[in-house]
């Protein structure tokens, strides 16, 4: 375990006609956006909520007036506090925005995002390294799950640690290298959805309007996913991410699968969730597993989920499934699936049960993730105006 760092938490203030909150902006993974410490923001969630979407400058397309990138994998959030709960070191809630939404969705998880946890914590002191290797154990609220994660801290010339940023870990989708972070996901099964395979079956045969019966894998390994082949929606599945978002023929196709499989799933109406994943797959094409283009759910991801990356290697182990049929073979008790996106590839170590090799008990992968920028982000006092014994900022 860590030490408990004694840095104190920094103080919300106010800067002029507007609060100023503590934040750094992280990229986690192929996703980026800003991580607050849990306990500085409003307790109530409606409030907390309307102080996410004002930072972020939703609603609007291009979140001009915030800090958010005009796109749902730069329209993320990471909010972090010490652990209340026995046996983890660091809690903390992903919070999904979408560029024009009014509303912020705490309910799934983002395993991008969850790489910059971690550095976040060893940045603002809610712990300490005391060792080259700094290991943690995260969960995540949203939807209970327990990570182990590992990152590099070595001392410095006077024998203080600082988390290492630089290093010779390669992320597809992300330029250059950087110091691995090493993330073990430990029992993810049914994160969402209750269940591993929510309907009991590796495939099922669903009506859609406008398309008929469809063949489909209903997943919940850490992300619900519906996975479908390609050929089946009228694409290949090897499509670039600017020609299935520029399908509006095809996108509506699998959002009509999209509203049944929910259905489906026992999630309900899903037409405002941003679950579950679409996830188009067809044969690898560059010596993987398997080859997909997944939909976050109305846009395609650049490259992939690292959540829905894993409940799609997932897939490929189980027989029946669609994923499995048109899979390269995977064997072995402890495979490692190489699921190939439209920036390269993910590469998922998946530890399977003896006694009952659909369950997996463990999934382990790398990512990387960096500090981008460390200060205030500022919301107008007419969200949110904190109690007046707050220090005012010069302006």
């Amino acid at each position: 375990m860590p030490a408990v760092g004694a840095i104190p938490a920094p103080e919300v203030t106010h800067r002029g006609s507007q609060t100023a909150v503590p934040c750094l902006f992280m990229r986690g993974g192929t996703s980026r956006g800003p991580f607050f410490d849990a306990r500085l923001l409003p307790g109530d969630p409606g409030l907390r909520d309307a102080v996410l979407l004002a930072a972020m400058g939703s609603p609007d397309a291009r979140q001009i007036d915030g800090v958010g990138g005009g796109h749902p994998l730069t329209s993320k959030i990471g909010l972090v506090r010490p652990a209340s709960a026995a046996g983890v070191d660091l809690e903390w809630t992903f919070a999904q925005v979408q560029p024009a939404g009014t509303t912020v969705d705490t309910s799934s998880n983002c395993g991008n995002m969850l790489a910059a946890v971690v550095p976040f914590a060893l940045e603002t002191g809610m712990i300490a390294a005391t060792a080259d290797r700094t290991t943690a154990r995260v969960l995540t609220l949203n939807t209970g799950m327990v990570a182990e994660i590992t990152v590099a801290t070595p001392a410095d010339r006077a024998g203080a640690r600082h988390i290492a940023y630089e290093g010779a870990a390669r992320v597809d989708g992300v330029p250059g290298t950087a110091s691995p972070v090493e993330i073990g996901f430990l029992d993810t099964a049914g994160s969402v959805a209750g269940s591993l395979l929510p309907t009991g079956r590796t495939r099922d045969t669903l009506d859609v309007p406008g398309l008929g019966p469809v063949d489909v894998t209903l997943i919940d390994n850490g992300q619900p996913l519906a996975i479908v082949a390609a050929g089946r929606l009228g694409a290949t599945g090897y499509e670039s991410p600017s020609e299935i978002d520029a399908d509006e023929e095809l996108r509506a196709r699998v959002e009509a699968l999209r509203l049944v499989c929910g259905e489906a799933m026992g999630l309900g109406d899903v037409s405002a969730r941003n679950y579950p994943k679409m996830t188009l797959v067809a044969p690898a094409r560059h010596g993987g597993t398997l080859s997909t283009r997944s939909l976050i759910p109305r846009v395609c991801h650049q490259s992939i989920g690292v959540l829905a990356a894993v409940t799609a290697a997932t897939a490929c182990v189980l027989d029946g499934s669609v994923a499995h049929e048109l899979a390269t073979a995977v064997r072995g008790t402890d495979p490692t699936v190489s699921v190939e996106h439209p920036s390269g590839s993910f590469d998922v170590t998946l530890a399977r049960d003896a006694a009952d090799p659909r369950r997996v008990t463990r999934s382990a992968l790398l990512r990387t993730a960096r500090l981008l920028m460390a200060g205030d982000v500022l919301v107008p006092r007419s969200v949110w105006d904190p109690a007046p014994t707050v220090q005012e900022k010069s302006a």
